[in-house]
């Protein structure tokens, strides 16, 4: 049952409340305090590339990243329909944990909860990588759900719907190990019929304590965990850093 296999064809339909320009203006506020120009991005665990393509459309250089090739097509679709002029992302597979570029980017982000998928150690692999390919003095910008907010939703079932799907989900939270998972059923309307498919996602509570000292153990400073941002009130934190300068020898 492995995510983002038979929900990525209907993520975005199922999705629609998720204000996406609010994230993406929300990014380039950070972009705007950054030393030096800003204009390359890697957006990671891009998803279906909502933001990649926004972005793009605002006149950046995207490289998007995610591990799904099943939503990775549908960013395809997406970049397909761009406008003329604009600076195509490059897509690529891969974990985040594996990330592997050409070169640096000017900044990076990641959203609705990448770094939650991230095991710890998966996450401090994650860090080590980005510090790699965010140019000295760049950016790192990503959201987080709070231990709060997962313990909030343990024990809670939810529907969403559309005429052609009908996607069910159960919260179980295991607040000693800091584990949330998902169990999701997709009904899919095949004609008169309908077909179900099972997926499970597992997502991990990280404090932003923890965050703070593994950003800065993997070498990023001026870690700022920032109020009045999207979806605040509903338990998600953004936080954001830079990667350290080089130091001279």
């Amino acid at each position: 049952m492995s995510a983002y296999e038979p929900l990525a064809a209907w993520y975005d339909a199922l999705t629609q409340d998720v204000d996406y320009s609010a994230f993406a203006q929300f990014y380039e506020q950070v972009f705007a305090g950054a030393s030096g120009e800003v204009r390359t991005l890697l957006d990671l665990c891009c998803g279906t590339g909502t933001l990649t393509c926004i972005l793009a459309a605002r006149g950046y250089e995207l490289i998007a990243a995610d591990a799904s090739p099943e939503m990775l097509m549908q960013a395809q679709q997406k970049a397909a329909g761009l406008p003329e002029g604009t600076t195509p992302p490059l897509l690529l597979c891969q974990r985040a944990d594996a990330l592997d570029l050409y070169g640096t980017v000017d900044a990076a982000f990641c959203s609705l909860d990448g770094m939650n998928y991230l095991a710890p150690e998966e996450l401090r692999e994650t860090l080590r990588r980005l510090h790699l390919f965010i140019r000295p003095e760049g950016l790192l910008v990503f959201d987080v759900r709070t231990p709060e907010s997962f313990a909030a939703l343990d024990g809670s079932t939810f529907v969403d719907e559309t005429e052609d799907v009908l996607c069910l989900w159960r919260a179980d939270f295991d607040e000693d190990a800091a584990v949330m998972r998902y169990g999701m059923d997709l009904f899919e309307r095949r004609g008169g019929l309908w077909q179900r498919e099972r997926e499970e996602h597992v997502e991990y509570a990280h404090s932003l304590r923890w965050l703070s000292e593994t950003l800065a153990a993997a070498g990023f400073d001026e870690v700022n965990v920032h109020s009045g941002t999207p979806q605040y009130a509903a338990g998600r934190r953004f936080v954001s850093a830079r990667r350290a300068p080089n130091q001279e020898g």
